[in-house]
């Protein structure tokens, strides 16, 4: 029998950061990080960072919470199931609830009552997702408000007041953003406005003391762009920096490229955020490439529509062959769902019933934080490598999509290439591979 993902994910409680010395640090006024553990094979490396709210660690997924709440969950549960940062979205957040009932409450951690790490959006990402609403200029983007069809401005400095105002540890800055698969003169157009909206951004901050500028990495698919971008960045001098401008339907292949020119760059010494990303297969290989933070409405938006995320892949639990399954989710998972509900119980309420949502919602977040633990302890191990090879097998089995190949192989993993139990794996072309099910 192959060794299970699982066992990797739980290994003895000898890891942590104590005694540790740091291998690379950096201090700003609001965000001190701490590198502990790079590993000697990959980019991968594990962190801790202190934020004003909480002292998060590092590689670590952020679930989205758009309004100021996470679909299905409450504070205290997303708490319990150990996240250390979430996000909140600046577009949504100043129209409801709004900066002065925000700045009222004394900021979006009071009003929702969440004691640890927050960062939010600069509301750039509307750009792609709500074009159509918008017109945008040197001076900044004029929306067309989806709720009462008014007319609001968002420019450079009026994002980042809006984040002031929501007292985020982290803010972000506005940046002009394309969809990955434009090409041609809008690309350059819009990295290059992004650098000088990112100046005013900086120059419109009132809380550097409290809260935590990124800039933003751009310059779409083009290699020289996005090289110019991340080196222009950098002589910023920021807490920490984002990778955005990706996940946006390019092919994998050019992601992951993006993503390893863009740390390659970046300081060495700071936070690299990759934007959008958040399928399992991506945060191990991101990981790999040098990225510490990610965030993406998948695994609570995935909820609704009834699937639970695995190691082996998503199950869709609306099938009717769940319906006699009186098993949990996963038998592994410590979860609140996994300990109390059966397959076959979620089969019948979800995508039906609020209860549904909730329930697989808690479980998929539980995933995603069992996973980026796994990661870390692994590094902290020196022991990434292996963790990736056992996490392809119990993925993929035997065919591993090109790209995540090709990644793995520039960070000297290949995975074509038998392990000391055997395994290999042989290349698909497919930028996606539907998950084995075949003992689901």
């Amino acid at each position: 029998m192959s060794p299970s993902v699982e066992h990797m994910t739980s290994p003895p409680p000898v890891h942590r950061y104590e005694g540790r010395t740091p291998i690379l640090e950096s201090n700003s006024p609001a965000l001190q990080f701490r590198v502990y553990a790079k590993c000697s094979t990959t980019k991968a490396r594990a962190s801790k960072m202190a934020l004003p709210h909480f002292d998060a660690e590092t590689p670590m997924f952020m679930p989205v919470g758009t309004m100021g709440t996470m679909k299905g969950l409450t504070t205290k549960q997303l708490e319990d199931l150990d996240c250390h940062v979430i996000l909140g979205n600046t577009y949504h957040l100043g129209n409801r609830p709004g900066p002065e009932l925000l700045e009222k409450v004394g900021g979006l951690h009071e009003f929702m009552n969440w004691p640890r790490g927050l960062l939010t959006d600069s509301g750039g990402f509307q750009m792609v997702s709500l074009l159509r609403l918008a017109k945008i200029t040197e001076e900044g983007v004029e929306f067309r408000n989806p709720h009462d069809d008014s007319l609001m401005m968002l420019t450079p400095e009026m994002s980042i007041a809006l984040q002031n105002s929501i007292g985020a540890d982290i803010i972000m800055q506005l940046d002009d953003v394309v969809s990955s698969l434009t090409t041609g003169s809008r690309v350059e157009e819009a990295m290059l406005r992004s650098i000088r909206w990112l100046d005013r951004c900086i120059a419109a901050h009132k809380h550097p003391d409290r809260q935590n500028l990124f800039p933003i990495v751009q310059g779409g698919l083009d290699i020289g762009l996005r090289t110019r971008s991340a080196l222009a960045l950098a002589e910023r001098n920021a807490p920490g920096y984002a990778i955005g401008g990706l996940s946006g339907g390019e092919a994998k292949d050019q992601f992951w490229r993006m993503v390893s020119l863009s740390t390659d760059i970046l300081p060495e010494n700071k936070p690299r955020y990759c934007m959008g990303v958040g399928y399992a297969e991506d945060l191990v290989v991101c990981s790999a490439l040098g990225v510490d933070m990610y965030d993406c409405v998948f695994p609570t938006r995935t909820a609704r529509f009834g699937n639970a995320l695995t190691f082996t892949g998503s199950i869709s639990l609306k099938s009717g062959k769940y319906a006699g399954d009186f098993r949990p989710i996963d038998e592994d998972c410590p979860c609140a769902t996994c300990r109390n509900y059966t397959r076959a119980y979620l089969h019948g309420v979800v995508t039906k019933e609020n209860v549904g949502c909730h329930l697989v919602s808690v479980h998929n977040i539980a995933f995603q934080m069992r996973l980026m633990k796994g990661i870390r302890e692994a590094i902290l191990r020196d022991e990434y490598p292996r963790f990736v090879r056992r996490f392809m097998q119990r993925r993929f089995g035997g065919t591993v999509p090109q790209w995540i190949v090709n990644a793995l192989q520039s960070v000297n993993i290949d995975l074509t290439v038998p392990d000391e139990h055997g395994y290999s794996a042989q290349p698909i072309e497919a930028d996606f591979k539907k998950s084995p099910d075949s003992d689901e």
